[in-house]
């Protein structure tokens, strides 16, 4: 019999829910609460307003708002799910108050890290006082474990439960945020005439997506507005191909597993991605732009090459890296 378990993660594409489902299929009770979700648009003017407006001029207490509102409605999460374990995704918005509520429910507590320290904001007493402390971040885990904190590294995953419908887009697909590096290798394939397609606020043209970001310039490219993580996932298996350009991540995006999970060819710039995929057979690794470039072009003109690659990353992510196989290696380590 399993355990009654609360996922607490920020909404951002559904993840959360995505290992809460997983769970169910290890036969635990789980319910979830997205820390961060607006769900409305009052909700999200209230988040413009009272948090966004006040840092992006300079004043502190837009973001002394936002963590004590979403404290607050955490812990009646938690309060009200009276879990065995609660799970904690990333979590840095989370004020001390949440995990005095955990441990006075006597729940287990397990934080489990999909992006780098030194991209969040926890305090060091916090990595000390969760009983399970997990990231993806091989670096991270070495340098927690060197001062002591005993940590596990889980890798992230490709959330089966979707159906695959894939969508043909005669481009290759470029979806998540606009970081200087990506900029860069989107528009060196624009330059070299391969045909692209950025998706994602940060590339559209949009007035509503310029002014919901705080940025009206757009880079001159192909662009769509944000899509849905299923509509992603059909994108991804109809296009020529995906970029998976990283920025100074030493952890594997959740990109990485989607992309091969479905079943799209991936071009990826880790040649240490080896330790999930074979590079050459179920992904296509670049390690400079003209090696991009290059093998972009490969896949225009020969189609049966990228298909053949993709097929084969879509075996190996349904045999390996689901949010199934993770849950059980979260299982594992929670004990």
């Amino acid at each position: 019999m399993g355990e009654r378990v609360l996922v607490v993660g920020p909404a951002f594409h559904g993840y959360s829910e995505s290992l809460a489902t997983a769970l169910r299929v290890l036969d635990h009770e789980v319910a979830t609460h997205p820390y961060d979700l607006y769900a409305t648009v009052g909700d999200k003017l209230r988040n413009k307003v009272r948090y966004e407006l006040p840092e992006r001029l300079g004043r502190p207490e837009g973001d002394c708002r936002r963590r004590q509102d979403l404290t607050g409605r955490a812990i009646a999460a938690l309060r009200a799910a009276r879990p065995d374990v609660v799970v904690v995704i990333r979590g840095d918005l989370l004020g001390a108050d949440f995990w005095q509520a955990a441990e006075e429910l006597k729940a287990r507590t397990v934080l489990w890290l999909y992006d780098e320290l030194r991209r969040m904001q926890h305090a060091p007493a916090t990595l000390r006082r969760v009983d399970t402390l997990i990231t993806y971040s091989p670096l991270d885990a070495e340098s927690l474990r060197a001062s002591g904190v005993e940590t596990h590294c889980i890798a992230n995953a490709f959330d089966d439960t979707y159906e695959i419908r894939p969508e043909p887009v005669e481009s290759f697909l470029f979806v998540g945020a606009r970081y200087p590096n990506r900029q860069r290798a989107v528009e060196r394939l624009v330059a070299a005439d391969v045909p692209v397609l950025a998706v994602g606020r940060d590339w559209s043209h949009h007035l509503f997506d310029r002014l919901r970001t705080w940025q009206l310039a757009r880079p001159d490219v192909p662009a769509r507005r944000d899509v849905s993580r299923g509509e992603a996932y059909n994108l991804m298996a109809g296009a020529l191909g995906s970029l998976n350009i990283h920025t100074d991540q030493d952890g594997f995006t959740m990109r990485t597993f989607e992309t091969g999970g479905a079943g799209g060819l991936q071009l990826i710039d880790r040649p240490d991605v080896s330790e999930f995929y074979d590079p050459g057979t179920e992904v296509a690794v670049f390690t400079s732009e003209e090696e991009m470039v290059e093998l972009a072009r490969r896949a225009v003109a020969d189609r049966s090459w990228a298909r053949k690659i993709g097929e084969a990353a879509r075996r190996r992510t349904l045999a390996e890296h689901t949010f199934v196989h993770r849950a059980r290696e979260l299982e594992q380590a929670w004990g």
